[in-house]
């Protein structure tokens, strides 16, 4: 018999250190080990390509919805109107998924950054965390999470950064970071 989640959270990965994402993949499967629905939305970048939402999108029960152009944001960059609108659609597929009441667990990945590069208000945030029923978690990832999103989250956990091969000039590898 699987056991639904009675009592959601909302659950913050953010700071400048690796594992943002992981840490909230960590939780999607044992949630799909225990037979709950999941949704992962995917913000920016274009995810949809990496190795980790191929094999999560074919667990039964999980569903990968990706958006956003296949480029990185820049915040010195003028922001490709596109951009704009994808992190609105993936907004309006987050707050169907979320209310909808077929999903147990919601992980919005890359969300914070979507707000800090301007491309969501941390009010529509913030009124999709309100807005979200009782029995749903909800994951929230992405550098410099927005301090109005930390203080409305129950659980919130930065990842440091204290050494980095990019630092180094080693590129993102493929199986290992992306």
């Amino acid at each position: 018999m699987t056991v639904k989640n009675t009592q959601g959270l909302v659950q913050v990965f953010t700071g400048e250190g690796k594992g943002k994402t992981t840490a909230a993949l960590g939780t999607v499967l044992r949630a799909a080990g225990h037979g709950f629905k999941i949704s992962i939305i995917v913000f920016i970048k274009g995810h949809s390509s990496q190795g980790e939402y191929k094999t999560l999108a074919g667990i039964p029960g999980v569903k990968v919805t990706s958006f956003g152009l296949r480029q990185f944001i820049h915040k010195n960059n003028v922001i490709n109107p596109e951009e704009k609108a994808q992190a609105q659609a993936a907004l309006a597929a987050a707050r169907e998924d979320i209310t909808n009441g077929k999903y147990d667990l919601v992980v919005l990945d890359e969300i914070n950054m979507a707000v800090y590069f301007k491309l969501l208000k941390v009010d529509e945030v913030l009124q999709l965390v309100k807005d979200k029923p009782p029995r749903v978690e909800l994951i929230l990832t992405g550098r410099r999470a927005d301090e109005k999103v930390i203080a409305a989250a129950d659980l919130v956990t930065e990842m440091v950064k204290i050494k980095h091969p990019y630092d180094k000039g080693i590129k993102a590898r493929k199986g290992i970071e992306f």
